[in-house]
């Protein structure tokens, strides 16, 4: 049996080492600063999009991959894996119009080709390694033989145990992206004021909590984290980062406090996600362990 092939777009922030591990084909996104455009991840590292966003003196703007584009990838995964199958996991539809290009895709392959497509098209209702830890997760079960539909199955159980939060550093972004007023993010900004957010049932961003400094705000954090998973103990942690490995450190030596933890991902928020958060966010994907 041929296994299923693991398809993502760039915003699931998976680590390099993983994509090359498992052979996951990762369709990049589009940022663009003025009349520039770069691909995600090829033409321009995570690094090198906060260097530019710091001087960028408007917003960059970020566009999804076309309809076409993902028809043409799917039939040639499908060419190059007779009998096999695809897993295209993407970021949220409440957040991008990246899912339903995914889906309008496989309707034109299968319109091209005249009969139905073993092509899964899986909306992540989440972001960066929020889902990327699901697309981890499929890829690790087609390398063992899992089939397409205990692929998906784990996948939704994933969603289901998983618990997140981000903390920005500042609400600056926010505010451009339209999120929250101008006032609210400069007095927020001025009495040091630290969001706690996450994404709900409907893959929306909401805001779950605030506190005033960074201390205070991951206090509050593994308050949160202790609440969400009860008795449980041992969890597997992904954490992502713009630029702030240290504050990355400071919620991993946090959780150790309340936690036993087994497998941690480190990662970057990469450049869409990034343009909307930006430089200084840590984001923090845990779920159980040994279930």
């Amino acid at each position: 049996m041929t296994k299923p092939v693991i398809v993502t777009d760039s915003t699931a922030d998976v680590p390099k080492s993983i994509i090359e591990a498992y052979g996951i084909y990762v369709i990049p996104m589009v940022v663009r600063f003025g009349e520039t455009s770069y691909r995600e991840g090829l033409d321009l590292t995570a690094s090198e999009f906060y260097e530019r966003l710091e001087n960028a003196k408007e917003l960059p703007t970020t566009s999804q991959t076309s309809p076409s584009q993902y028809a043409e990838v799917f039939r040639g995964l499908l060419e190059d894996n007779p009998g096999g199958s695809i897993i295209s996991i993407h970021i949220s539809s409440g957040m991008s119009g990246t899912y339903q290009s995914a889906l309008l895709g496989k309707e034109m392959l299968e319109e091209e080709l005249g009969h139905p497509v073993d092509v899964h098209i899986v909306d992540s209702r989440c972001a960066s390694y929020g889902f990327g830890l699901q697309v981890t997760a499929a890829a690790r079960l087609a390398s063992q033989g899992a089939d397409a539909a205990a692929i998906l199955h784990e996948m939704e159980r994933l969603r289901e145990v998983r618990h997140l939060y981000f903390m920005v550093d500042t609400l600056e972004y926010l505010q451009k992206g339209g999120r929250i007023g101008r006032a609210t993010a400069l007095l927020g900004n001025l009495l040091n004021i630290k969001p706690i957010l996450s994404v709900g049932e409907d893959g929306v961003i909401y805001s779950v909590d605030k506190a005033r400094g960074r201390k205070k705000a991951i206090a509050r954090m593994m308050e949160l984290f202790r609440n969400d998973f009860g008795d449980i103990r041992d969890i597997h942690v992904g954490l992502a980062d713009s630029v702030n490995p240290e504050g990355a450190e400071e919620i991993l030596a946090e959780l150790r406090n309340h936690f036993t933890l087994h497998e941690v991902v480190r990662t970057e928020i990469g450049a869409v996600v990034g343009a909307h958060v930006g430089r200084g966010t840590v984001a923090v994907f845990c779920w159980p362990a040994g279930d």
